[in-house]
């Protein structure tokens, strides 16, 4: 019997699987976010009057630069396959507690609430670093039991004010950029190049991708998880601040309200995986900057808010399902 000339050819996986799904992750996290803010500025600029009116843009980074900050802290505990639902109650705690400090400077104002804030981010930190419980659960009791302190402290009531050093923060313009804008702008440029250019974002990545591997290793992921969880705290505060500084008022039961939806849908489609791993900074801004034109959406067309909501939890199911599908 004559042997057959004819040879089978190995395909190799991985270029099967890119032939299978020609856009890999990368280039989903590339190009599918600009591509859906693009279509929706094209939909509103014909469907929206007035939305692309210089004011109208600015509002819409002014209204997403708190759910910006407290999604960039999210962003960190996410990539250390964590998760954090205590952000909104820490945003209420830092705006009750800075109302208590209106009396001493601004300096003060910021730092006091500051710490106080750093302090739940500890022990949200300790209790899953250090006893191993898990983030879900921890996060969870502070949401429920930070929102009641909050409304305990003021006995429920609206606490409103007068202090233009304070109010500065959310309302004063630099340039005519709006201060809150700047400040999301400098967070954002400052976590980009910690995780980009520092160790500190290079353990952060090691730990989401294999924590026991990371701790084989000798990186201190206690402390590193401790860290995380403080610098999600401290952005909560900060954007409580600037929400108490924009309507001189502190309502411990609107601030902060549902702000852990857009900020985890803003990280998920900015690319950041659920599982942990690699922090997309950028992606999370312009993922916050989509939740925030979706919201402006719905309002300059008059359509319910709480439809609003349901399409964010779609774009959530459907960033997830892309990144399985392109793992």
């Amino acid at each position: 019997m004559q042997e057959s000339n004819v040879k089978t050819t190995q395909i190799n996986p991985h270029l099967e699987k890119k032939f299978r799904y020609p856009l890999n992750g990368e280039m989903v996290k590339s190009f599918s976010l600009p591509i859906v803010i693009l279509i929706l500025f094209l939909f509103n600029s014909i469907f929206t009057d007035n939305f692309l009116a210089a004011t109208t843009m600015w509002n819409i980074l002014l209204h997403v630069s708190t759910t910006a900050l407290v999604a960039i802290g999210m962003t960190l505990v996410i990539a250390t396959g964590g998760i954090d639902l205590s952000v909104g109650a820490v945003m209420a705690i830092g705006a009750v507690v800075s109302t208590f400090l209106l009396d001493y400077n601004i300096f003060v104002i910021i730092l006091g609430t500051i710490i106080i804030c750093a302090l739940i981010g500890l022990f949200n930190g300790a209790i899953i670093s250090y006893i191993g419980v898990q983030p879900i659960v921890v996060t969870l009791a502070i949401m429920i039991a930070g929102r009641g302190i909050a409304q305990v402290l003021t006995d429920g009531y609206l606490v409103s004010f007068s202090n233009p050093s304070y109010e500065w923060i959310g309302k004063g313009k630099i340039m005519e950029i709006p201060v809150p804008v700047i400040l999301m702008f400098l967070v954002a440029i400052t976590a980009f190049i910690i995780i980009r250019y520092m160790t500190f974002g290079r353990y952060i990545e090691a730990i989401g991708d294999n924590e026991q591997a990371a701790e084989l290793a000798g990186i201190n992921v206690k402390k590193i998880k401790m860290i995380v969880y403080i610098a999600a705290a401290v952005l909560a505060a900060l954007a409580g601040m600037i929400e108490t500084a924009r309507m001189a008022a502190a309502d411990a039961t609107r601030i902060g309200e549902l702000i852990e939806l857009d900020a985890i849908a803003a990280v998920v489609v900015g690319g950041t995986l659920m599982t942990g791993g690699k922090p997309f900074i950028w992606g999370t801004v312009f993922g916050a900057i989509l939740m925030g034109i979706i919201s402006t959406t719905f309002n300059m067309n008059n359509i319910p808010y709480s439809y609003s909501l349901i399409i964010k939890a779609v774009i959530i199911v459907g960033a997830i399902y892309l990144q399985r599908a392109n793992k």
